[in-house]
C-alpha cells in the first residue's frame, strides 16, 4: 500500500480545518468522499467488488429537543453498504448530528425519535446515493439492546496473535507489507480465526492516530501462519488511510495470498470525536450473519472490545 502511493488530493472540507459548530439543523454540513480514491491501487473496482459488507457508524454525542424544549440524548447507529460510491466524511457527520442540538423534533419522545431517524436517513441516503439505515437509541431502548460480543463473536474463539512469542524477531516494517503473509499448503481446507488489538493507522487527512481491533475468519487450503498475521497487522502502524480502506486492504491481501473459500475481515475502531467506525467485508452475507450480526443489526448497540 505505502503512504507514497496514496491519493490525498481530495482534501476534506472539514477534516483538519477549524469548524464552527451549528446548533440548529443543517444538512449542508454533510460531506462525502469517493471510495475509489484508494481502491484502484488494490485492483478493487466498484463494478466488480470482491466482497460484500457494510460500514457501521456509532455516534455517541447526539441530542435534540422535544416541542416542550426538553432534551433527548442517545446513541445513533448508521449502517450502509460497502457498494456505495461514497463514504461520509467523519467530521462532517459529527457537525451534522451536533446541528440537531437546539432543534425541536416532536411533541413526545417517540415522535421526535421517529422524525430524527427519518430526516437523518433521508439526508445521508441522498448524500451517499445508497440506502442508509439510521436508528436512535436512548433510555430503556439502549439498556435493552446492548449485546456482548458473545457466541461466535467471542474473542476466545479466535487466535489472539498479540500473545504469540516472537523470539528474536525484530519488527521493522511499519508501512503495509503484504509480503509478510505466509502460507502452508495443505491437502484439505482449514478454518482459522485470528484476532489482534494492535491495529493502528493514521487518518489520511489529519494524520491523527486511529486505534482498532481486527477479527479475521478464513477458510483455505493455504493455511495461514499466525505469526505472519501479527507481523502484517503491525505493518499498518505508519499508514495513512481511512478506516474503510484499511479493512478492504487487509481483505484483498488475504484473498490474494491465500485464495480462501471463505473470508471475513472486521475492523472495530476506537471512537474519536464521539464517533466510532466499524467496517466489515466478507466473501458472503452468510458469514456476516454468523460473525458480525450485532454490527449490522440496526436495533442492537453492542459492547465490542476494551478499546470501545
Amino acid at each position: 500500500m505505502g503512504n507514497s502511493k496514496l491519493d490525498n488530493s481530495n482534501i476534506s472540507k472539514h477534516l483538519g480545518q477549524s469548524s464552527q459548530y451549528k446548533s440548529t439543523y443543517d444538512k449542508g454540513l454533510l460531506v462525502r468522499e469517493p471510495r475509489s480514491n484508494n481502491r484502484e491501487y488494490l485492483n478493487i473496482f466498484d463494478d466488480a467488488l470482491p466482497f460484500v459488507g457494510s460500514d457501521t457508524w456509532n455516534a455517541y454525542e447526539c441530542s435534540f429537543l422535544l416541542k416542550s424544549g426538553r432534551p433527548v440524548t442517545g446513541i445513533v447507529k448508521c449502517i450502509y453498504s460497502c457498494s456505495s460510491t461514497y463514504i461520509v466524511e467523519s467530521k462532517s457527520i459529527k457537525l451534522y448530528f451536533n446541528s440537531f442540538n437546539m432543534t425541536k423534533m416532536g411533541a413526545d419522545n417517540d415522535v421526535a425519535v421517529k422524525n430524527f431517524e427519518e430526516i437523518a436517513a433521508n439526508d445521508l441516503s441522498a448524500l451517499l446515493g445508497t440506502d442508509v439505515v439510521v436508528s436512535f437509541h436512548s433510555g430503556e431502548r439502549v439498556n435493552k439492546k446492548f449485546s456482548s460480543p458473545g457466541g461466535e463473536w467471542d474473542i476466545e474463539d479466535y487466535i489472539n496473535v498479540d500473545l504469540l512469542e516472537t523470539g528474536d524477531y525484530t519488527f521493522e516494517k511499519y508501512t503495509e507489507s503484504p509480503e509478510l503473509l505466509e502460507a502452508v499448503i495443505r491437502s484439505t481446507e482449514l478454518e482459522q480465526r485470528f484476532y489482534s488489538g494492535l491495529l493502528k493507522s493514521n487518518c489520511r487527512v489529519t494524520s491523527q492516530p486511529d486505534w482498532g481491533d481486527v477479527f479475521i475468519h478464513i477458510k483455505s487450503k493455504n493455511a495461514v501462519d499466525a505469526h505472519s498475521i501479527l507481523k502484517y497487522v503491525v505493518s499498518f502502524r505508519d499508514e495513512c488511510h481511512f478506516h474503510e480502506e484499511i479493512c478492504e486492504c487487509i481483505y484483498k491481501r488475504l484473498q490474494d495470498a491465500f485464495d480462501p473459500s471463505e473470508l471475513l475481515v472486521m475492523c472495530l475502531y476506537a471512537r474519536r470525536g464521539g464517533i466510532d467506525i466499524n467496517p466489515v467485508r466478507a466473501s458472503s452475507d452468510e458469514l456476516i450473519q454468523r460473525f458480525a450480526k450485532p454490527l449490522v443489526d440496526p436495533e442492537m448497540i453492542h459492547i465490542k472490545t476494551s478499546k470501545q
